[in-house]
């Protein structure tokens, strides 16, 4: 999909501004970038924003939106800020640290498979994935590929990606900060669900039957 200048902007400035936060946190551009992998983290991250233009992605209330769950994009907010500069900051100070160097280069595995992850489907779904809880205009249900499976493919790669990010610096407090994004998401799962089995009722009720909602026989 052709992405609009403003939305190319927003995006690119929108991750330069997060990746300020480790650069911050590891005292400066030339500590920050000493380390090969933390150096490969931002260009994946720049990399994984320039794909993310192209998506069709949006932030729409479209026909009809959850505004009761709003409060879930404050708590991703405050958790990602922190994520951003607290395990670089405590990599720098090596406290709360995980031993080793294997470690960053095992996170950044994760970051960057979490982060595919976490795009594919915003691709696949196109307009219909909102970053607010929303029915889009002419929405459908996908229910083929990744999603025959888990209906939830590209939060399950956001875990991940998390995950692997605080790995990269070999923090422990990064790995709380990922853990703690779970109730939220649950949050927001659960009030997805509630919106989609009220547009599409039965429709969706059998989707559900068949599919789980992030990891194949577990949940």
């Amino acid at each position: 999909m052709r992405p609009t200048p403003k939305m190319a902007i927003i995006t690119i400035a929108g991750a330069l501004a997060y990746l300020a936060l480790p650069v911050l946190g590891w005292g400066g551009i030339a500590a920050y970038f000493a380390d090969t992998a933390r150096t490969l983290a931002v260009v994946a991250t720049l990399v994984m924003a320039v794909i993310a233009i192209f998506s069709g992605g949006n932030i729409s209330a479209g026909e009809r939106e959850d505004r009761d769950n709003r409060w879930v994009l404050v708590a991703f907010s405050v958790l990602s800020l922190l994520a951003g500069f607290l395990p670089a900051y405590t990599d720098r100070l090596d406290v709360w640290s995980i031993d080793g160097n294997t470690i960053r280069w095992i996170g950044l595995f994760l970051f960057v498979a979490g982060g595919a992850l976490r795009l594919w489907p915003v691709f696949v779904l196109g307009r219909r994935f909102s970053g607010l809880v929303a029915i889009q205009p002419g929405h459908t249900l996908v229910t083929t590929g990744i999603y025959s499976v888990i209906r939830n493919p590209s939060y399950v790669g956001f875990v991940i990606s998390s995950l692997g990010w605080g790995l990269v610096f070999r923090s422990w407090g990064g790995v709380l900060l990922a853990l703690l994004m779970l109730p939220p998401l649950v949050a927001r799962i659960r009030a997805e669900e509630a919106l989609l089995r009220s547009q599409f009722g039965g429709e969706y009720e059998q989707y559900c039957a068949r599919t789980w909602r992030m990891l194949p026989g577990l949940y």
